[in-house]
């Protein structure tokens, strides 16, 4: 049997490009600093996808000299929506579109392609937990936190003395379906936002991309007619065009990320009140801009997130750090602790 100090376990993240792959070692230590990607091929299909999740794998081993022998686990992540086990929606999504992919066991693909235990989050999840292990460290198993990442949608997750809540289904931490109130949170005349899961006014339907481009800048844009946005040529270029305009201090733009900051205070503000956490995170393409832009969002968001003053007292705001990495690094995590909780499990059963 190996040292307890030799032993490795891997973190893949899967995305609707790319793979990024990590090596987390059993003292806890990242032996990759930085991004080492390989192109996904989830566009094709399932096997391919697998099979480039296999060469993500190999090669991160490679470049860390790490031989298979010493990979006790492997911490697999990707999109949503699929069950706590890993098994891709029936109904398919954005990134699983290939028909191949309904109800697709792929953390049992990967884990029989690799030949070692694979065990799975969705990639907000993943993310959160790597937030929370940097900002807590060796208390992370005492303390709690819930992120809210803001992408095409709004992802994230909910973390409990260091675990992921994935609930009975593993929809547990679809943070951006939750509703929130919507009075005081909209402009005048501005219609309760749709989201595309079929909700109205819920926390993805304002906080994402998707909301700018089908909700928000419509309404901004009758408010300022001679924008140059009107003129960007479509709604979906001019969406993404936003955040550099918020950067610069622009009215319409602020009006529109004040509405998401305030959305996300919101959802906050009901957590507060069934999960009491210990952190708020924010992370996203929002929150990956100018620093003043970022400490202006995340200022925004803590105003409107109403706290109990015993809550306020000791409460943190933070934002997810390492974005790029942290799917990979999180799912590595979650490999981790899933050693360790089986060594501990070996321990008392005498096994």
């Amino acid at each position: 049997m190996q040292r307890g100090d030799t032993w490795v376990v891997v973190g893949l993240d899967n995305g609707g490009n790319t793979n990024n792959a990590t090596v987390l070692d059993a003292t806890g230590k990242f032996r990759v600093d930085r991004m080492v990607e390989s192109p996904s091929r989830v566009q094709e299909g399932p096997e391919p996808a697998v099979e480039s999740l296999a060469a993500a794998f190999a090669s991160v081993l490679e470049l860390t000299g790490v031989g298979l022998d010493s990979v006790r686990a492997v911490g697999l992540d990707t999109p949503g929506p699929a069950s706590a086990e890993g098994v891709i929606s029936s109904r398919g999504s954005t990134n699983f579109a290939h028909p191949g992919w309904r109800n697709f066991d792929f953390r049992g693909a990967v884990e029989a392609r690799l030949g070692v235990p694979v065990v799975y989050n969705n990639d907000g999840n993943a993310a959160a937990l790597y937030a929370h292990y940097q900002l807590f460290g060796l208390l992370a198993t005492q303390r709690s936190s819930i992120s809210a990442i803001v992408g095409t949608g709004l992802g994230g997750g909910v973390i409990v003395q260091g675990n992921v809540v994935k609930g009975a289904a593993g929809f547990a931490g679809e943070l951006g379906h939750v509703h929130i109130p919507m009075e005081g949170l909209l402009g005048p005349g501005q219609a309760v936002p749709h989201c595309n899961c079929g909700f109205d006014g819920d926390l993805e339907s304002v906080a994402s991309l998707t909301a700018i481009e089908k909700n928000l800048l419509p309404y901004w844009l009758e408010q300022f007619p001679d924008h140059e946005l009107a003129k960007a040529g479509s709604m979906a270029r001019a969406a993404k065009l936003v955040r550099s305009y918020g950067e610069k201090q622009d009215p319409l733009a602020l009006r529109i990320f004040e509405q998401q900051a305030k959305a996300i205070g919101r959802f906050f503000t009901i957590a507060a009140n069934f999960t009491d956490p210990d952190a708020y995170f924010v992370g996203g393409g929002v929150i990956e801009a100018a620093p003043q832009f970022r400490e202006w969002f995340l200022g925004t968001v803590r105003r409107h997130t109403t706290l109990r003053e015993e809550q306020a007292r000791i409460v943190r705001f933070e934002i997810v750090p390492d974005l790029d990495m942290a799917g990979a690094r999180g799912a590595a995590i979650a490999a981790l602790e899933m050693v360790r909780g089986a060594e501990i499990a070996a321990r008392l059963t005498g096994g």
